[in-house]
């Protein structure tokens, strides 16, 4: 992994949105109720065709609330011990009596060593929390750092984390990134002379340069803060109580109100895959969101908006941020077919089998309703018509396009009217090719860039005229954003955006 060699997946395949569409405002009912309510054993009469709201949908999107993403609310992870060493932090040890840092050989895979006097993917560990000062430390190749068979050497050979890989990191009382690593044997990691990692050191400290069992610990990379570090960060018991008040709290019935009154049609929720296990989801996970989801379902009936259900988070994340609910960073969905062993057949897994899950998900959607319309997304950076031969014949399908310029390095350097040209030649473009006569409706969302008010304006026109011509309609994330240019809620109420007339 990394520029010393290993398989890592393309930023095209790990850019995967799994999305999934149950339901609009004539046909909504009690989630929750459903799922507990068996089904009639009776067949029921052949439906007629389903009778689908009007089109084009003009959605905003309820992020941060029943999917966690720290950049959206960051208070709620204020809460949390320790909370800057969360699931899949990435760390440095860099030892303060050598001056070298600690190396998992080759990425991993054998032995661990403080040889190096600068640090690179090698040298970077990724954390796995078990309590708020007991961690495991995840190698670049995906091993585990442990102590060995014998005398302490410390090693990173385990496919999976056991009492072994288990280290507690003691801070430094003044300096919290001065520690010192206590291994399972109960005798604290040091560096020796000869480039070895030895978990033999039993003395005491006055955290000086001088012992060998001091470490300067540095953090790199962008933090996770998604639902996996909120819940495990907590801890289950702790993070329920933190998680019903949000999800009591952010999103309520006047949120709705406030969107059906500002000329907006449905609302957009992202879930995770552990809401199927309600109230009871696996560790570290908090039951409960399926009321929340519940209530909303009843809001939304009552002042008559659409409903989009959107799968953000699958099993195993389908890609490597927080709002896939990644551990750790790492993308595991897909990776375990017997046939994959290298990089292009990751790909050509996961490209083929977009078409498999959709038609599988597809059909369990047609099972419970007839008409419920299905959204399936392309990758973030594929081919924004490499779903629509497929979806072409299937009743009620929609293509999820997502167009991004925050995300962009080449739109830095762009004046607002380079901007507003971009969307209303390329942008528009491509919705073009994928909006077609005989082909599923196309479904758009949409985020703007910082600007001035009456920038903002502009641009907002312009994407609300292209974005227009999808024959689905587009969304906004997201309705509530500790940024306020995120924040729709905020940007009608403070005139940079109307949506009505």
């Amino acid at each position: 992994m990394g520029c010393r060699g290993g398989a890592r997946l393309l930023p095209l395949v790990r850019r995967l949105c799994f999305v999934v569409v149950l339901l609009c405002a004539p046909c909504l009912c009690s989630v929750s109720a459903a799922k507990r309510t068996p089904r009639p054993a009776v067949k029921p009469p052949p439906s007629p065709a389903p009778a689908y709201p009007a089109l084009p949908v003009r959605a905003v999107c309820l992020g941060g609330w029943l999917v966690t993403e720290g950049w959206i609310l960051p208070p709620l992870f204020d809460g949390i011990p320790n909370k800057d060493l969360l699931d899949g932090t990435q760390v440095q040890f860099k030892s303060a009596l050598r001056k070298t840092y600690i190396t998992a050989d080759q990425g991993g895979g054998g032995a661990v060593l403080a040889n190096r006097t600068l640090a690179s993917d090698w040298e970077t560990f990724k954390l796995w929390r078990i309590n708020e000062t007991t961690f495991n430390f995840r190698a670049p190749g995906g091993q585990f750092v442990g102590i060995g068979a014998s005398d302490g050497i410390i090693v990173a050979t385990a496919t999976a984390p056991a009492l072994p890989e288990t280290f507690q990191i003691v801070r430094c009382p003044f300096d919290k990134d001065r520690v010192r690593i206590k291994a399972a044997n109960g005798y604290f990691v040091q560096a020796i002379a000869t480039g070895e990692v030895i978990a033999d050191y039993g003395e005491p400290t006055r955290w000086s340069d001088w012992d060998a069992s001091v470490f300067l610990m540095t953090k790199v990379g962008q933090q996770l803060q998604g639902e996996y570090q909120l819940c495990n960060g907590y801890g289950t018991d702790k993070a329920a109580p933190v998680l019903r008040d949000h999800w009591n709290t952010y999103i309520v019935e006047d949120d709705f109100k406030f969107i059906a009154s500002s000329g907006l049609t449905a609302v957009r929720i992202p879930v995770g895959w552990w809401i199927a296990s309600d109230p009871n989801p696996p560790a570290p996970y908090v039951g409960g969101s399926l009321q929340a989801l519940d209530n909303a379902f009843k809001w939304a009936e009552k002042y008559k908006l659409g409903v989009i259900i959107d799968l953000h988070a699958a099993p195993g994340s389908q890609n490597p941020w927080e709002h896939s609910s990644s551990r750790d960073g790492t993308q595991e969905w897909g990776t375990t077919d017997a046939n994959i062993a290298q990089t292009v057949q990751v790909i050509e897994f996961l490209a083929s089998s977009l078409t498999r899950y959709y038609r599988d998900g597809y059909d369990a959607v047609r099972r419970h309703s007839p008409a419920a319309y299905v959204v399936m997304s392309n990758r973030l950076s594929g081919n924004k018509t490499e779903l629509l031969p497929f979806a072409a014949g299937l009743q009620g399908a929609v293509i999820d396009v997502h167009y991004y310029t925050v995300f962009n390095s080449m739109f830095s350097n762009f004046t607002v009217q380079q901007n507003i040209d971009f969307v209303r030649t390329n942008f528009s473009g491509e919705l073009a090719a994928v909006t077609t006569q005989n082909g599923p409706l196309t479904f758009v969302e949409w985020k703007v860039p910082n600007a001035t008010k009456e920038e903002y304006q502009k641009y907002a026109a312009a994407q609300m005229s292209v974005y227009g011509q999808a024959t689905f309609g587009w969304s906004y994330w997201t309705v509530k954003n500790a940024n306020n240019h995120w924040d729709l809620e905020w940007m009608i109420k403070n005139g940079y955006i109307s949506l009505k007339g």
